[in-house]
């Protein structure tokens, strides 16, 4: 007889329901995280008899561990299929946990060393007559000097960004269009030390002006621009061709349809990419050591005179080595890290608010 071998497993019912505590493929449900605490054991007992140091190195024994684990336990009570399945799963949740996992650690590490130094006093006042090797001291120099340094960025890059996105959506064809896109993508690679150089050859070198916090602006400022760029392009192209039509339809002219139909319908968007812009360049560094300088008062004028920022001003306190100096720049990097991340959340909101809203 030429009949194909039968899988002779018996067939269940259809309809009926898998056994209590199972999943259809046979493993129960709890085997995932059977077989994750299985792992993280015996990573541990390797860790241990082989005398491994770092708990890196247990947590990806473990990892290798569990993968293998599941493949073997899938393989011998379902099938192969099944078992690269849970096998391809398994390295999703690895990868995830290999990403999570250092996030945590840092955002653990800063929070419980930035919250040694970080107070009232140390958000409000400056390093003015206090020695790097003392206690006390604080950051808000270098805090109004980011402020207003990223604020001056955000208002040369924010108008210049959002016109050239304008025209490569509506108006941009040919090479010209060609030429700005490549030189946008070019720009999003340049290292801030380019742009730091750049600024400091020409405004402070040529045109013979001293260190200020608009100089260190306007390097942030062509960090920022291909950021927006992008983020608004892709936003533009997402508001549908039938609104641009219908109102052009009507007679209303191209550059009105662009500013009272294109603009509001992805400013939710253009919003958010404009805050993940400010929170890219909240964090430079190179570009503010070459034009700013750095300072240990309180200036506010950023058109005269050396500033400082967090990121300066963490490098500094690092970089004497005292404990006192070592708190002062972990409370530094929790203050900018609150600073993104209420960007972002601003971000977040200004995108939620701004969403289309419908009906249910």
């Amino acid at each position: 007889m030429s009949h194909a071998i039968q899988d002779q497993r018996p067939v269940r019912p259809s309809g009926s329901a898998a056994p209590s505590g199972l999943t259809r493929g046979g493993l129960p449900r709890w085997a995932p995280a059977g077989i994750g605490a299985v792992s993280v054991a015996l990573g541990i007992v390797i860790g241990l008899v082989f005398d491994l140091q770092s708990k890196v190195q247990w947590g990806l024994i473990a990892a290798l561990l569990f993968i293998a684990i599941t493949y073997t336990a899938s393989a011998v009570v379902e099938n192969r299929r099944q078992a690269k399945d849970r096998v391809a799963t398994s390295l999703i949740w690895v990868c995830f946990l290999l990403a999570v996992v250092p996030l945590l650690s840092l955002i653990w590490t800063t929070v419980s060393r930035g919250l040694k130094a970080l107070d009232a006093d140390f958000l409000t006042h400056s390093m003015n007559g206090v020695t790097s090797f003392e206690q006390g001291g604080g950051v808000y120099h270098a805090l109004l000097g980011t402020i207003e340094q990223v604020a001056l960025a955000t208002v040369i890059a924010a108008p210049i960004g959002l016109l050239t996105a304008v025209y490569l959506v509506e108006y941009g064809k040919g090479r010209l269009a060609k030429a700005v896109t490549f030189f946008v993508d070019v720009m999003t690679g340049i290292p801030s030390i380019v742009a730091g150089l750049f600024i400091l050859t020409t405004w402070n070198l040529m045109l013979g002006f001293g260190p200020s916090g608009f100089a260190g602006a306007m390097a942030l400022s062509i960090l920022m621009m291909p950021v927006v760029v992008r983020s608004t392009e892709e936003m533009l192209k997402l508001v549908p061709n039938e609104l641009r039509e219908a109102s052009l339809a009507l007679g209303v002219p191209k550059w009105r349809t662009i500013l009272k139909v294109v603009l509001p319908t992805a400013v939710g968007g253009i919003a958010t990419g404009l805050m993940l812009a400010v929170a890219r360049i909240a964090g430079e560094t190179a570009p503010i050591m070459l034009l700013v300088f750095g300072s240990q008062l309180i200036n506010g004028n950023p058109f005269e005179g050396a500033q400082s920022s967090l990121p300066l001003y963490i490098w500094e306190q690092y970089k004497v080595g005292s404990d006192a100096s070592y708190d002062r720049a972990w409370a530094a990097a929790l203050v900018l890290i609150a600073f993104v991340m209420i960007l972002n959340l601003v971000a977040r909101g200004i995108a939620r608010w701004k969403a289309p809203k419908t009906g249910r």
